[in-house]
Order: structure tokens, then sequence, then C-alpha cells
């Protein structure tokens, strides 16, 4: 099985949200629905014109993971949508290291040096894997002012792009 990352425009939407969706409402129950999230049905507009973009990650033509990135300040972003199904998560294919890695290539070429993102303490795996990339966990009252905010999110953490580890 090849993996192939490319960046996503507004054809692939209905993918998106069919990934997206089933992964939030099926498998983890989270109560959210396409109208909360409109930004899936305007990728071009709501991720890349401001400075982001939006990636997928393709087994034989079929979407299997996505990430995204919202550019919120001049030099911050935020990681959006980050999602791998479940058959094909796990160290095997990696997909989601992956994904994580275009993300901040792309961040260093385009001078953002800081990455926040938020999720939902159900989300345990998700957890793990942002601090085994060594993000940090920080409060909601410390995140920026200009930080995107998700309803359902409640774990936030923050990765400076730049820091030796």
């Amino acid at each position: 099985m090849k993996m192939i990352i490319r960046q996503l425009d507004n054809s692939y939407s209905d993918q998106l949200i069919d990934l997206i969706l089933t992964i939030q409402q099926k498998e983890f129950n989270v109560p959210i629905t396409i109208e909360d999230q409109p930004d899936l049905k305007m990728i071009e507009s709501f991720y890349m014109e401001p400075g982001g973009n939006f990636w997928g990650a393709f087994i034989d033509d079929e979407l299997v993971g996505s990430i995204a990135l919202v550019k919120f300040d001049e030099r911050a972003g935020a990681v959006r949508k980050m999602f791998v199904k479940k058959e094909f998560r796990g160290k095997e294919l990696n997909i989601a290291q992956e994904l994580l890695e275009v993300l901040i290539s792309f961040c260093r070429e385009n001078g953002i040096d800081a990455i926040y993102l938020g999720t939902v303490n159900i989300l345990k795996a998700a957890m793990r894997f942002y601090e085994r990339n060594h993000f940090s966990q920080v409060e909601k009252k410390n995140l920026p002012a200009s930080f995107p905010l998700m309803n359902a999110d409640n774990v936030f953490y923050y990765l400076n792009i730049n820091q030796k580890v």
C-alpha cells in the first residue's frame, strides 16, 4: 500500500465531509454536524486564502486521512481536521505522522513558527500522538486571543516549530 499526500481544494469537499463526519459521529459520538463545520465546503477561501492549507492522504485514490492549517496570525497557525480512517491508523502506515510533517514543513517554508490545536479529552490516542510530537498542553486562557476556538474542544496544545528537541 503506497500512500500519497496531496493538497486538497474545494473539489474534495464531499470526500472530506464523508471521512470526517464518519469519524466524529459514528466512531466517537461527537455531536457535530456539517452545519457546525462550514469550512469543509470552502477549503480555498477558509484555509488557503488567509495563508494556510489543507492536505489529504490517499491510498489507491481513497482519501484516508486529512490535516489542515488555519493561519490566524502573522506567525501562528492552528492545526485542524486531523483525521485518519480507523483501519489506516497506527505505526505501520504512519499516516498521521506524515501528514503532521507535511504541515510543519509548510509552516517552516511560510514563516509560521507557532502552531496550536484544540482537541477533545476523549481522544486519548490523539493526545498521546501530539505529546509524542513535542506539543505542550496549554490552558485555554493562555491561547492567543485570535486563536479560532471550536466549541467541542477542551484540551489545547502548542508547538514552537523552531525549538530544538
